[in-house]
């Protein structure tokens, strides 16, 4: 008699069925968690991704009224630090410094050299520095360099004080200056300037020099219609003339040769003028500005046909203002820039993009002047009734469109629109370029290069152990091809970048031969073992026969191995790079797609066998012996029963396959160039998003631009994976209802 009192507390069915309830406890709650994981993770990245997309804008935040300045309607020239804390007004008749948080003046004694001259021109150094240039009616150039000085008092409080240095007039001409551009650097600085007369004069002045003394001042050809603006590039090898005509003439700079005027371009629609020439950050790109509130950039390419070898290119066109554009600021951080009208609007660009990002209407009162603020978060503007207002801005990602992301943009320095990934340069001038498309095409060459080595392989793999394989030698060969799963990816690329990809490159010959070769003779070994009599086929078991392949496999890829050299004098000029590049146009670079599509198939391989041998092993062996008690060969049952019958599963096995390769990342970031480019040629690299990830994310700064358009980029390979696989278990499903009866 059984006395275990916990069989009399848990008889053997309760028990049981405890036990089911717990499984199924366990089973359920670990499916909701992976649902709910899967939920977390595509949440969490969507999180990160929405504010690319947010709306910019634009809040007033201060607004001071500046009285003084109604009595003034010359040039005018606005600037504010890094901390929006000091605003600086520079007109014709005064220079003002605000104090932004009490908005009142500081009171700044000015040198004696502005108070008797009268301003009729002013133009910027350029880029960061606070240098400016006066013009004067008498036809001198003055120049100012200002500054903001930060002390700290004993008790630690940190106050701002600003100062204005002014240098020694310089007498140019005797006519007033109406036009004016600027660049100044260590070596000193050039002036462009053009009279009231309409003269136009190129004036190089020595750093540190006494009254001007050492001023080299070059007349030069007047330009047909009246100078209407005047701009100078960082480089100092060009000068842009705009007219009243529409038109920009290009005058080349030379410290050796008398300037030269290269070309006219029409920038504008006829008879229209340019009122406005402009750079953006780092002077590669032209902002023209038109009299009918026209803006567009303009830019230097190649072209084979000039006799300078460049031209100015129309680059990019933006929304137009309702009036004559009036002032303009360029941008420090980014290629954006801001510009006012003569109605009062003042609007913020993206040159990248393509985009006018924000319209304020400031009021009624042209605007004279704007600027944006250091950190690229405020715009200053000053219009005709002496207002000074301050805007706060919100736009940190003004280079995220989905036109930049997987659209063609024009570029600073490319010759046409492109699609092009290149996220950090050797400068913060040149413009991040994050088009995902090259690296969308990357994902999809490697996957595709991947499949189709290892689908075929694969596939016939799992037919010929399910189907013509011995069961003793089959036990022996599937658990060999399974365990190549186990291999880290990582050694896989490290094996391909460093041993195979040179392998390759010196072999290229003998693999062409293997190619050729290696099919012919597996048909005629396969066509001889087919006529062989029967009495020789009785010595060997059934099912055995492929291991009689493998000395002829081997055999035939030792003497593509030895014949290289030969195969390469016969077929390929005795050089295989030179005749591809001259007969195909392929450069062959030794990371290259061909080298990821073997390892990488090499690698998923044994998870499409794995799944397409069970599926295959699976289809009844009644229907099998039916088929072939009615006459069918070994051939016709598998092509017309078993593959059929095994079809979800196969689709399922290439399913698994494509994502398991659309994910790669070790193997392609270790055996290709990395190079984001869109081509199918087998012999050059690519850069996948997965790959992509892994270098860039390291380096992005948290919460920039790039960071963000990483997070893009893994979005859209966790939707992608999510939408095949989805598909995948759909059209399985319908093969199965289709296929598994009947």
């Amino acid at each position: 008699m059984n006395t275990n009192p916990l069989r009399k507390l848990f008889p053997p069915v309760r028990l049981r069925t405890l036990i089911d309830r717990f499984a199924r406890t366990v089973i359920t709650v670990g499916g909701l968690a992976t649902i709910v994981s899967i939920l977390g993770i595509f949440f969490f990245l969507f999180r990160e991704v929405t504010p690319l997309f947010t709306a910019p804008s634009a809040k007033l935040s201060q607004r001071l009224s500046v009285p003084a300045l109604l009595e003034d309607e010359g040039p005018a020239q606005v600037a504010v630090d890094e901390h929006r804390e000091i605003a600086q007004v520079f007109t014709s008749g005064a220079i003002q410094f605000f104090d932004l948080a009490t908005g009142q003046p500081i009171v700044l004694e000015l040198p004696p050299q502005l108070t008797s001259r009268q301003v009729t021109a002013m133009a910027s150094g350029g880029g960061q520095n606070a240098r400016l240039a006066l013009g004067t009616a008498a036809g001198e150039i003055l120049l100012l360099k200002s500054g903001i000085t930060t002390e700290f008092s004993e008790q630690g409080e940190r106050r701002k004080r600003p100062h204005v240095r002014a240098g020694v007039p310089i007498q140019i001409t005797n006519s007033p200056i109406v036009r004016l551009a600027y660049r100044s650097s260590d070596q000193g600085s050039l002036l462009a300037l053009a009279t009231k007369e309409g003269r136009l004069f190129i004036a190089k002045i020595a750093p540190d020099e006494p009254a001007g003394s050492d001023t080299i001042v070059t007349e030069l050809p007047q330009p047909p219609g009246g100078v209407t603006s005047l701009a100078l590039d960082a480089s100092l090898e060009h000068l842009y003339v705009g007219t009243s005509d529409g038109h920009v003439v290009h005058i080349g700079l030379s410290e050796t040769q008398p300037p030269e005027v290269r070309a006219s371009y029409a920038v504008a629609a006829p008879t229209t003028a340019v009122t406005m020439l402009g750079f953006l950050s780092g002077d590669r790109s032209l902002v023209v500005m038109a009299a009918d509130g026209a803006i567009s950039t303009w830019g230097l390419v190649r072209r084979a046909d000039v006799p300078s070898g460049w031209t100015l290119a129309h680059m990019h066109t933006f929304r137009s203002h309702p009036a004559p554009v009036t002032a303009f600021a360029p941008s420090q951080r980014v290629k954006g820039f801001v510009s006012g009208d003569a109605k009062g609007n003042v609007f913020l660009h993206h040159a990248t993009s393509s985009q006018t990002l924000l319209r304020v209407a400031n009021g009624e009162f042209p605007i004279r002047a704007v600027a944006f603020a250091p950190k690229g978060d405020g715009v200053i503007a000053l219009d005709g009734a002496g207002q000074l207002s301050l805007y706060q801005v919100q736009n940190p990602y003004p280079e995220v469109t989905w036109d930049t992301l997987f659209g063609k943009v024009w570029y600073e320095g490319y010759d046409q629109p492109a699609y092009v990934w290149q996220s950090s340069s050797g400068s913060d001038e040149v413009e991040p370029k994050l088009g995902l498309l090259p690296l969308a095409f990357g994902t999809l060459k490697g996957t595709i290069y991947a499949l189709f080595l290892a689908v075929p392989i694969a596939i016939l793999a799992a037919i010929c152990t399910s189907q013509f394989m011995h069961h003793d030698l089959r036990a022996k060969v599937k658990p060999i091809i399974e365990v190549m799963a186990a291999l880290p990816t990582v050694v896989l690329g490290f094996l391909a970048g460093l041993w195979l990809a040179p392998l390759l490159e010196r072999m290229l010959p003998a693999l062409a031969g293997m190619a050729l070769i290696l099919p012919m003779i597996v048909v005629l070994a396969s066509f001889s073992w087919y006529l062989c009599p029967l009495s020789v086929k009785r010595h060997f078991s059934p099912g055995n026969e492929a291991l009689m392949l493998m000395p002829i496999l081997a055999l035939g890829i030792g003497g593509c191995l030895w014949a290289h050299s030969v195969f390469e004098l016969w077929w390929f000029d005795g050089n295989i790079k030179a005749w591809l590049s001259t007969r195909l146009g392929i450069q062959y670079d030794q990371r290259n797609a061909l080298v990821v599509g073997i390892v990488m198939g090499f690698a998923i391989v044994p998870v499409i066998y794995s799944i397409a041998e069970e599926a295959l092993s699976n289809v009844p062996k009644t229907q099998i012996a039916s088929s072939l008690a009615l006459g069918a060969t070994r051939w016709q049952t598998v092509l017309h029963l078993v593959l059929l019958s095994a079809s979800p599963g196969i689709f399922s096995a290439v399913m698994i396959g494509f994502g398991r390769a659309i994910g790669e990342t070790m193997i392609v970031l270790m055996a290709t160039g990395n190079t984001p480019i869109l081509d199918w040629n087998w012999a050059n690299g690519f850069r996948t998003l997965s790959a992509n990830i892994a270098v860039e994310i390291p380096e992005a700064p948290h919460g920039g631009s790039l960071y963000r358009v990483l997070f893009l980029a893994a979005l859209l390979l966790f939707i992608v994976t999510f939408a095949i696989n989805s598909l995948a278990e759909l059209v399985r499903q319908r093969l199965r209802d289709k296929y598994s009866h009947g």
